[in-house]
């Protein structure tokens, strides 16, 4: 009826389509997630500026540390710091935790405060994507990690169908560069 070949090829099709296969791509996604986060472990310093809106063309500093989060449930990151606009220095919080296969999170103290909702996102071996939300107002932050010292961080809003960049943010890794001699 059916050839041996077939027969073969077609079994080995069920097991790469069964349900145990399908494990090996999360437990992947789950360690690409928990390394890109704790590549964001440390202390990060830099210059960003409002380049979009009412602001637009003023620049800021921030100086963050951020901090691996990890719970049963998955993997994130928690980053605390300020951003300083010439005297005037505004604290900055945000916390980003797996939701499911999503993430979810705010900056500030949220969308019901005077911050933002994260309310989804991904994470690539060098990119986290997060929907942030308030009210009516939508937007996406993109973190790239360039190399161990340099992250660029991006936040949009969208306008109509288009989103549209308002804020960027190149922020360098901050190393203690101590020198440590021997007694002789």
């Amino acid at each position: 009826m059916y050839s041996r070949k077939f027969l073969y090829l077609f079994g080995l099709a069920a097991i790469a389509l069964s349900p145990i296969a399908d494990t090996a791509p999360a437990a992947t996604a789950a360690t690409r997630d928990k390394a890109f986060f704790e590549s964001v472990a440390g202390s990060w310093r830099g210059p960003g500026e409002i380049v979009a809106g009412k602001y637009k063309g003023t620049k800021f500093t921030c100086n963050l540390i951020g901090e691996p989060v990890t719970d049963g449930n998955g993997t994130g990151v928690k980053l605390d710091g300020t951003c300083r606009v010439g005297v005037f220095k505004q604290p900055m919080t945000a916390l980003i935790t797996q939701s499911g296969s999503s993430y979810k999170g705010k900056f500030l103290d949220g969308a019901a405060g005077k911050g933002l909702d994260v309310v989804s996102g991904t994470v690539t071996d060098d990119t986290v994507v997060v929907g942030l939300n308030r009210a009516k107002l939508n937007g996406a932050m993109i973190a790239r990690v360039r190399d161990e010292k340099t992250m660029n961080v991006t936040v949009s809003v969208k306008v109509e169908s288009q989103m549209i960049p308002v804020i960027g943010l190149t922020l360098s890794r901050q190393l203690d560069e101590i020198t440590v001699g021997s007694v002789q």
